[in-house]
């Protein structure tokens, strides 16, 4: 029943009335090319009635926002901040200034948990589908009309000159009779400045934005389009060639971040006009059925094709990139840049795959059978495995692609219409991630894990764990099982540390991937931690990368012994580490030695990295200064503990004959790292290479082995200042002795 309470005063009636009428007839596609004479000649537009007064004041852009009507949804409910309403709005954007405004973007800023059911005239800027969450406000874009031009050049025509966007939603709050306005609305292209926006009555609210005569921009090159944009990720649709009915298009992908990534991506967008995917060439779409064309609009205009040859008819195909075997193909691969699985690294790694193509032959519908008639899928999504999550804006005619002759001359050819799709990574929400982050160090006995549901419980039964507790410490050996053979081991060292154990225990962390960053060593010139990484998931990770912002430690780094590493300043001093040739497949997880009673073994990765105090000083691990602030693994966020690892006064140490009080403060500072040094040896590395041996994983033991030749050696540097190392014997004794025991463990591999 519609709420009789709600009227709109006569003056914004006759507002709104004027609208409809002046942006009845919308324009549906552009056509800037003649190719001849099947081109059928565009209809001249109507002349619309001129616009509201408040149009008249404006020398800029004019928006504006009406509320039309709500009516009540159910459940109905007593509770007025429960209740929820259908509501109906029209916001209009129109360009009273002289110069023509390209791909414009409106802000409307909703207060009232709004949810957008569907709109009409504009596009939601980042690609979400309906519903959509706008409680916090949206941005939006034009379609299928992105540029409004000028009334000077169009002789007044409200057609093509402005746009009216039809939202219908839902919106929560607010008694009977109330008037759910937005905060604001303003324009969101650069170069504008807009007023807070004037109320007309209680339904309707209007802005006029002016040019900033502050903003200075960088003068472009002129073209007739908007220039390419800068992005993350940065995806272009080419049409090549034309025909009456079809034409055929490439997109190009190209990863523009030195941490963005995908591997096995999966690309979707949403036709708007019918059309259909008749082949591809370079990828393929997940599901092949002919039955949406058959049985709609295409079915009857094309009635003689046969349609069990067409690669897909829906309207949100999902498209993924062909495997390496298919690249010389001659029906589907023979693309540059084509067949790579969908994997697209950093060019960082590899700038050959940081890009990815592939081409389509696309079939259009009446009333677009024309060659001059193109409209890009709207409502882009791009996705990996394991990878950021992309956020992407609406395709923006941009300047036709330019290609190399293919013949080889030194002369180039150009597409027949270009647009381009802009992605950028956004950061994982909480319990949103894919991969997490253990801290441990070896001044505390005890693992800190990684968050319970860190990467979501949506799949865990939590009638039987609490997915808001606080993980329970672990012992360091308990990080190289899976989370469901952790329990023990998590109540027997709650027992032995005296920790309270919670009636009911914390969900697990659900994460495909974990990072362990451990404390290795400190000593007075520098220190060292210890990477690990985890892979839990059946899936293995080939040319894998991690990546650490240590805020205070970076410019000590110095080296890491296992991996590649490289230091990038220009990224927030971020350490990037990959896989040295040989180290670069991260395997996944496979059974123990006995299925039947072992735990499964996670893939694994290891290695040490130095870092050197001379350029940090003040620095204090053991107050947190050592640990990483952000992680990233294939360009995905890993999400951190919530505390980092404390010194514990009552922790066991290696005990020394020679500690007994000989030599200065700086001797004893030198005595106490080798303790600490030797402690991780036999807690840490002993344990781990142990258990490695025990599972068969060779490769980890050797690792684990070798980190204690380097704790001996960093206890033998921390005397260099000294000039000599009263522990020489012990710690050539320690390098011998690990030397042997990879000897033995190399055997094994």
């Amino acid at each position: 029943m519609r709420s009789s309470d709600m009227k709109i005063p006569w003056n914004m009636f006759l507002h709104a009335l004027l609208l409809l009428f002046f942006v009845f007839s919308k324009v549906g596609h552009g056509q800037d090319y003649d190719f001849g004479d099947d081109a059928k000649p565009a209809k001249p537009a109507k002349k619309a009635p001129a616009p509201p007064p408040e149009y008249n004041d404006c020398n800029g852009i004019f928006l504006s926002y009406t509320f039309i009507s709500r009516e009540k949804e159910f459940p109905h409910v007593k509770n007025v901040s429960a209740q929820a309403w259908a509501f109906k709005s029209e916001a209009t954007i129109l360009n009273a200034g002289s110069e023509e405004l390209p791909a414009w973007k409106m802000f409307i800023g909703f207060q009232h948990r709004e949810i957008l059911v569907s709109i009409n005239g504009a596009v939601v800027m980042d690609g979400s589908d309906f519903p959509v969450d706008a409680g916090n406000g949206t941005y939006l874009s034009g379609s299928p009309q992105a540029d409004l031009k000028t009334s000077i050049e169009t002789a007044g025509d409200f057609t093509q000159i402005s746009s009216n966007i039809e939202i219908t939603g839902t919106q929560f709050g607010l008694g009977t009779g109330a008037v759910p306005m937005p905060k604001t609305i303003r324009l969101e292209n650069d170069g504008f400045k807009c007023p807070a926006p004037r109320r007309h009555g209680k339904s309707s609210m209007s802005v006029c934005c002016k040019k900033d005569p502050k903003f200075k921009a960088k003068k472009p090159k002129k073209t007739k389009f908007l220039p390419r944009q800068k992005g993350d990720l940065s995806l272009v649709y080419d049409v090549l060639q034309t025909y009456s009915g079809s034409y055929l298009a490439q997109v190009t992908i190209d990863n523009n971040h030195p941490l963005g990534r995908l591997d096995h991506w999966n690309l979707t967008w949403e036709w708007v006009r019918g059309e259909f995917i008749y082949s591809m060439r370079g990828a393929y779409t997940h599901k092949r059925d002919s039955s949406e064309c058959i049985y709609g609009p295409a079915g009857k205009y094309y009635a003689d094709l046969d349609f069990s040859q067409v690669m897909n008819c829906e309207k949100r195909p999902i498209i993924g990139d062909l495997p390496a075997d298919r690249a010389q193909d001659e029906k589907v691969g023979k693309l540059p840049y084509c067949c790579r699985n969908g994997s697209l690294l950093p060019t960082l790694m590899d700038e050959s795959k940081a890009r990815s193509i592939f081409q389509l032959q696309v079939y259009k519908i009446p009333p677009d059978v024309n060659r001059t008639a193109f409209n890009p899928p709207q409502k882009w999504k791009i996705n990996g495995v394991l990878n950021p999550n992309y956020k992407c804006g609406p395709p923006i005619r941009v300047d036709p692609t330019e290609f190399p002759d293919p013949s080889g001359l030194q002369s180039i050819t150009t597409a027949v219409a270009s647009w381009q799709v802009v992605c950028n990574i956004t950061r994982p929400k909480v319990k949103q991630s894919r991969c997490c982050v253990s801290f441990s160090a070896f001044y505390n006995d005890s693992v800190i894990p990684c968050n319970t549901c860190a990467c979501g419980c949506e799949d865990t039964d939590t009638d039987t764990c609490n997915p808001n507790a606080q993980q329970m410490l672990l012992p360091p050996e308990a990080l190289l099982v899976p989370f469901d053979n952790r329990t023990e081991k998590a109540k027997a060292w709650a027992k032995l540390k005296h920790i309270p154990i919670p009636k009911k225990l914390p969900c697990p962390d659900n994460c495909g991937v974990s990072i362990n960053w451990h404390i290795n060593s400190n000593f007075r010139t520098g220190w060292t931690a210890r990477v690990t990484l985890f892979n839990w998931e059946e899936l293995a990770f080939e040319d894998w990368f991690t990546a650490f912002q240590i805020k205070k430690a970076y410019p000590g780094y110095e080296n890491v012994y296992s991996f590649n590493g490289t230091k990038l300043p220009d990224l927030n001093n971020t350490i990037f580490l990959q896989g040295l040739k040989g180290l670069n497949f991260l395997v996944g997880e496979t059974n123990g030695t006995h299925p039947d009673s072992d735990p499964r073994v996670p893939g694994k990765q290891q290695s040490v990295i130095s870092f050197t105090k001379k350029k940090t000083p003040g620095i204090n691990i053991k107050r947190g200064d050592g640990f990483p602030t952000r992680v990233f693994f294939n360009g995905e966020e890993c999400a951190l503990p919530t505390q980092i690892p404390r010194g514990s006064a009552g922790k066991t140490r290696v005990s020394f004959g020679v500690i007994g009080g000989q030599g200065g403060s700086k001797e004893k500072q030198a005595l106490s790292s080798c303790a600490n040094g030797y402690d991780t040896i036999i807690k840490a590395d002993v344990v781990e290479a142990t258990e490695a041996l025990t599972t068969g994983d060779y490769k980890f033991a050797e690792s684990g082995i070798a980190d204690a030749a380097v704790d001996a050696d960093s206890c033998e540097d921390g005397f260099s200042s000294l000039g000599s190392s009263p522990l020489t014997a012990m710690n050539k004794d320690m390098n011998e002795v690990s030397n042997v025991a990879r000897a033995i463990v190399r055997t094994l591999l």
